[in-house]
């Protein structure tokens, strides 16, 4: 039975190039572990097919950190929750332009600056449209950003002023977000990045997996994230944080980590699918399967508030693999 599903999922992606349903991917979730190296060894191939073999470097910074509105149930940046994130102002220019070269200097063709708001009030608009072409300018770098929920004037005039790629994540499905965030509404993170893709940025929009969500809603998920049609999905994995409501949460399991990174590039063929936060303390020694199974893109260096491996493992990794490093994107 594993075989014939993995096979028909095979000819259905490579021999017709046609999108699997949700229902052929609930089919694939349920194999047995037993399958998962062959479920894994089709994502590679799907990946190479459709994506190339290139893979997408970037480096994020926490340009403004903690003290943020909202409760997120899984972010230590909360300051709803007795963490031990403090909350410290927007870094000045010569940080976040030292980080981009930082950045840079590592081949990566993307930097993106995050901030802990609930969205961008204007004093923090000019401050992106002074930082991003600068940070072009300077380091030849695409420059994305991650600065909450947007309003249709606002997307516009960060599309204007140079923003590449807008980050703002689903996180979850929209029938398991009202157990993790209460503060805001799973639409209006929706509806924010349908007004990214309306004005012209690409969409990275990113998913957090082990915040006690069902299989189900994992693949609707997957199905929502279609409609938005974003050019990048981070995947991310829980990493219970102290003093957040999720602290007590198990991390996922490796067979599993790896079994939703193939199922997320056989659900979404076409997506520059990244590495992103949690991938050290789930899959542990083996981050290199992951890139065998359907990633094509890292996040190098640390995340937000966690500590990721050196940069230079991650591009040791990919010298092993023989796997090249390159820009990935629809609109370079």
């Amino acid at each position: 039975m594993s075989r014939t599903l993995i096979a028909a999922a095979g000819d259905a992606l490579l021999e017709h190039r046609r999108q699997l349903t949700l229902d052929e991917l609930s089919e694939l979730a349920a194999l047995p572990d037993e399958a998962m190296a062959s479920l894994a060894a089709l994502a590679h191939e799907v990946r190479l097919a459709w994506c190339g073999p290139e893979v997408e470097v970037e480096g994020i910074l926490s340009a403004k950190t903690g003290g943020c509105p909202e409760d997120c149930h899984f972010c230590s940046q909360s300051a709803k929750f007795e963490t031990q994130i403090q909350a410290t102002p927007f870094l000045d220019t010569d940080e976040v332009l030292a980080a981009a070269a930082e950045t840079a200097k590592l081949g990566a063709s993307e930097f993106c600056i995050v901030l802990a708001v609930r969205g961008p009030d204007e004093r923090t608009m000019q401050r992106l449209l002074e930082l991003v072409p600068l940070v072009k300018e300077r380091t030849g770098l695409n420059v994305a950003v991650s600065a909450g929920i947007l309003t249709e004037d606002q997307a516009g005039r960060l599309a204007e002023g140079g923003v590449h790629r807008y980050n703002h994540n689903l996180e979850t499905s929209m029938s398991y977000f009202p157990s993790i965030v209460t503060t805001h509404t799973w639409t209006e993170r929706f509806e924010t990045c349908e007004r990214v893709r309306r004005h012209g940025m690409e969409l990275c929009c990113g998913v957090l997996l082990g915040m006690g969500e069902s299989v189900d809603q994992r693949i609707e998920l997957i199905g929502q994230l279609r409609e938005l049609d974003p050019a990048e999905v981070p995947l991310n994995f829980l990493n219970p944080r102290p003093g957040t409501p999720l602290a007590d949460r198990l991390v996922v399991q490796p067979l599993e980590a790896l079994r939703w990174i193939a199922l997320f590039r056989l659900g979404l063929p076409s997506v520059i699918l990244r590495y992103a936060g949690g991938r050290e303390v789930t899959l542990r020694e083996l981050q290199a399967m992951g890139m065998t199974s359907g990633i094509n893109a890292l996040i190098v260096g640390n995340y937000l508030t966690t500590l990721g491996r050196s940069p230079e493992e991650d591009l040791q990794m990919l010298d092993d693999l023989r796997m090249p490093i390159g820009a990935l994107s629809k609109v370079i």
